[in-house]
C-alpha cells in the first residue's frame, strides 16, 4: 500500500455574487471569443504571455504529470521560418491531402495556404505534449490533459482582451526541428496570439454555435 498523501486546505474561489451571475458573466465574456486571422503587430508584453500560460498550467492533468510545455515565440526570424515551413505544409495539404469534402467543409471559413498571420501576430506560442517526462517518466492521458491546458490558455488570452487563432498544421513535425525541441516534446498546437486588426473580420459562419438543445442532454 501507498502511504495517503499530504492533504492541505482548499482555497476556496468566492465570486461575491450567485452561481447563476457569476457563470452568465463569464458567458458574456467567452461567447465573444472568436478565431482570428488579422492580427496587429501592435506589442504585447511578456508579462502578459507569461500569466496566460501560468493560467494554462493550472489546468488538471493525468496523475497530475503537467504533460505540457509551452514555447512562446517573438523573435522575427524564428516566425518567418515557422511561417515558411506551415505554408509549405498547407500547400501540401490544400493541392494534395485534403478530401474534397473537407476543402467544401473549410470554404466558408475562407481558409487557404497562405498564413501571414504567423508573422504579424507579436507572438506565437507552440504548444508540445510530453510524451514522456524529461527524466523518462511515464505521462497519463496526455492528449486530454493538454486539451484541457490549451482550452484554458484561449480563455485567459480572450480575457486579456488579445486573439487567438489554433492553428494545425499537418503534419506538425517541423515546429519541433524549427525549435529545436528534445524528442520527448511532441507538437499540438501552434496559437498566434495578439491583438486583432483595426480592420480585423470575421467569417459570419464561425458565428454560429449549435443550440443548447444540439449540445446538452439532462438526464
Amino acid at each position: 500500500m501507498f502511504p495517503q498523501p499530504e492533504m492541505t486546505p482548499l482555497e476556496r474561489y468566492e465570486p461575491g455574487v450567485s452561481p447563476e451571475e457569476a457563470s452568465a458573466r463569464f458567458y458574456d465574456v467567452m461567447r465573444r471569443r472568436r478565431t482570428v486571422r488579422m492580427y496587429s503587430d501592435k506589442p504585447v508584453s511578456r508579462e502578459v504571455i507569461e500569466n496566460i500560460v501560468r493560467t494554462a498550467c493550472t489546468a488538471p492533468s493525468g496523475a497530475n504529470k503537467q504533460p505540457w510545455r509551452f514555447v512562446c515565440v517573438q523573435d522575427p526570424e524564428v516566425k518567418r521560418k515557422i511561417r515558411r515551413a506551415a505554408e509549405q505544409e498547407e500547400h501540401e495539404f490544400y493541392t494534395r491531402r485534403a478530401t474534397p469534402e473537407w476543402l467544401a467543409d473549410l470554404a466558408p471559413l475562407g481558409t487557404d495556404e497562405n498564413k501571414e498571420f504567423l508573422e504579424i501576430a507579436p507572438w506565437l506560442i507552440v504548444v508540445f505534449k510530453l510524451a514522456r517526462g524529461d527524466d523518462g517518466s511515464q505521462m497519463y492521458y496526455v492528449n486530454e490533459s493538454v486539451g484541457l491546458a490549451t482550452g484554458m490558455l484561449l480563455a485567459a488570452a480572450h480575457q486579456a482582451g488579445l486573439a487567438t487563432l489554433t492553428h494545425t498544421p499537418s503534419p506538425m513535425g517541423f515546429l519541433a526541428k524549427v525549435l529545436q525541441r528534445p524528442a520527448n516534446e511532441r507538437p499540438f498546437l501552434l496559437i498566434p496570439v495578439g491583438y486583432p486588426a483595426d480592420d480585423c473580420v470575421v467569417p459570419k459562419k464561425a458565428i454560429e454555435r449549435k443550440g443548447l438543445d444540439e449540445v446538452m442532454v439532462v438526464v
